[in-house]
């Protein structure tokens, strides 16, 4: 940090280590007084390459790291890769597969949602809210846990489907818990929503208007809160949303609070989806890959290279063959911060050519020095806070 003197400014850095940063974000801040007068976002440090780490790898090795490019959000960004591989391969995925997609897509937008809730309130000071929210949080991650085995990173969808059935009595639970939400929800906003510090601390702070969102390609919440009705669930419908009624939730004043807002009514109108993907859930396998349309030019109904199975053949284990034809898609899915684009690019081998991520936090991250630039520096972490960024997101 430099001093200030009567004829300095004072440049401070913020991060990469300091826990409001939301990862290893590093902010070149100069300031005059408390005022904010330029910031300049450090990022990279959790680069790892994952674009490039596609080339070496097949489509199916290249699955679990797709996991960790958001780790709050993994269902989203292995949906969208699926889906882009899928169209490529033209593959038509079980309905059985695409509302158990839904429905886990759902409750992790409502555990992404809980996540951001406890770290924004406790950018504000607050910490009675962080015991509130990971009470419904930890009954989310146990059925992910049930479901796929793990807390964080699930691996769970393939290409075609997912990869398999849901357990004895996992609806039920799932229904028992959509039942509950709504009531911890209303504890929420009795603590938060009227609480005259969050007030003082969020309301006409960090103001993003309709047109300085688009100028940046800031997409989700950010954007609805902004007035803009924005959702590819309902505007540009993929899997079953077009068979699910629910509302986009926006706002108007595009400030700190307004994002607030848009965020808990989310968290409501993905519990009505849940509800209604559970009671249309069809029967049928989550899971029909079709042989014929990933096979490798044999002209045979059933080849041992075509299949999407391990073969196994003697002692040794022949490695999966998956060759989508020649060509390209890109894949557009709204996750809990934005819309996350995955551009697969195929060569027409077991490798993807190219892989292009595109992920909303990038944008809010971007876009943070204009909307803290003549704020006070105690307004940094409450704007900050409310763009919902995850660093290895950024970064990739």
């Amino acid at each position: 940090m430099q001093t200030q003197t009567p004829n300095k400014k004072m440049i401070i850095n913020v991060g990469p280590q300091h826990p409001s940063t939301h990862g290893v974000l590093r902010l070149i801040m100069t300031l005059n007084g408390e005022i904010i007068e330029d910031t300049q976002p450090v990022i990279g440090y959790l680069h790892r390459g994952m674009e490039k780490l596609a080339e070496s790898r097949t489509y199916h090795q290249y699955l679990p790291m797709v996991d960790r490019i958001d780790y709050l959000s993994s269902f989203f960004n292995l949906g969208s890769f699926c889906c882009a591989v899928e169209s490529i391969a033209d593959l038509q995925v079980p309905k059985r597969a695409q509302y158990i997609r839904v429905i886990t897509m759902e409750f992790n937008r409502i555990a992404s949602h809980l996540m951001w809730l406890t770290s924004f309130l406790l950018d504000l000071g607050a910490t009675s809210p962080l015991f509130y929210a990971f009470r419904e949080r930890e009954d989310i991650v146990k059925l992910f846990e049930d479901l796929t085995g793990a807390r964080m990173m699930y691996n769970y969808y393939c290409f075609g489907g997912v990869k398999k059935e849901l357990p004895t009595g996992w609806v039920r639970r799932a229904l028992d818990l959509c039942k509950s939400m709504p009531k911890y929800f209303d504890e929420y906003e009795a603590i938060i929503t009227k609480n005259p510090i969050v007030l003082n601390r969020t309301k006409g702070i960090g103001i993003l208007t309709p047109e300085m969102a688009l100028d940046y390609g800031i997409t989700g919440p950010n954007l609805r809160a902004s007035g803009m009705e924005l959702d590819l669930r309902k505007t540009d419908p993929y899997s079953v949303y077009n068979e699910l009624d629910f509302k986009v939730c926006t706002a108007e004043n595009g400030d700190s609070y307004d994002r607030y807002i848009v965020r808990i009514a989310e968290m409501r109108e993905s519990i009505k989806i849940i509800e209604q993907a559970l009671a249309k859930l069809p029967g049928g396998s989550p899971s029909k890959m079709q042989v014929k349309r990933l096979n490798c030019g044999c002209d045979k109904d059933e080849c041992r290279v075509c299949g999407i199975d391990t073969k196994l053949t003697g002692k040794k284990i022949n490695p999966i063959v998956f060759k989508p034809p020649v060509g390209e898609a890109i894949s557009m899915i709204e996750s809990p911060r934005g819309i996350t684009t995955c551009h697969v690019i195929s060569d027409g081998t077991t490798k993807p050519y190219r892989v292009k991520w595109r992920t909303p936090s990038f944008s809010s991250v971007q876009i943070l020095p204009e909307l803290i630039k003549g704020k006070m520096y105690a307004d940094l972490m409450p704007i900050f806070g409310s763009l919902d960024v995850v660093l290895p997101e950024v970064d990739r």
